[in-house]
């Protein structure tokens, strides 16, 4: 009779951690953030400083453990041809996964976009935290995308790796 308890009581009890962790995942990090007071920005192509772009009906979410948590979704007036001549583009990257109920911010629908060509990827700002980009996506109806990305710093620091002189030291915690 003794080990049915004990079967019983382990069975709960991986039910109650593995709920809990499910939670920790997927909501209990992140937080909705407010529209940034500083504006959205994308990197110029001419001065590589960071310029404020219009927008509106802008949502977004963060979360403290980690730097690549961010998304955002917001709608700018900017068309596609002005900012391919304005701002740095960069090419090669796709957006990470947001949590399901973030439904502004659908990752294969904004990577679909992307290879289709109806969207765009600019660089939002560098370094918004050590080794992690803000990329922005917008598409040709001005829906804008923001994520959080590794740049080369970032990726060489979080793997092990010898960052090397080109990265900047990483701040002291």
């Amino acid at each position: 009779m003794s080990g049915k308890i004990v079967g019983i009581v382990i069975l709960i009890s991986s039910l109650i951690v593995g709920a809990s962790l499910y939670y920790l995942q997927v909501y209990g990090f992140y937080h909705k953030v407010s529209a940034p007071v500083e504006g959205i920005s994308l990197t110029t192509i001419a001065s590589g400083e960071s310029e404020v772009i219009p927008f509106e009906n802008f949502q977004a979410i963060d979360a403290d453990s980690s730097p690549i948590r961010y998304r955002a979704c917001f709608v700018t007036p900017y068309s596609l041809a002005l900012l391919t001549e304005t701002f740095q583009m960069v090419e090669g990257v796709m957006p990470r996964n947001a949590p399901g109920w973030f439904d502004c911010f659908d990752s294969g629908a904004i990577a679909g976009e992307l290879e289709a060509g109806t969207a765009l990827t600019f660089m939002g700002q560098k370094n918004v935290a050590y080794g992690v980009d803000r990329i922005v996506a917008i598409t040709n109806d001005g829906r804008g995308y923001a994520w959080h990305e590794l740049n080369d710093c970032g990726a060489k620091a979080y793997d092990g790796t010898v960052t090397g002189e080109e990265c900047p030291p990483k701040p002291a915690r």
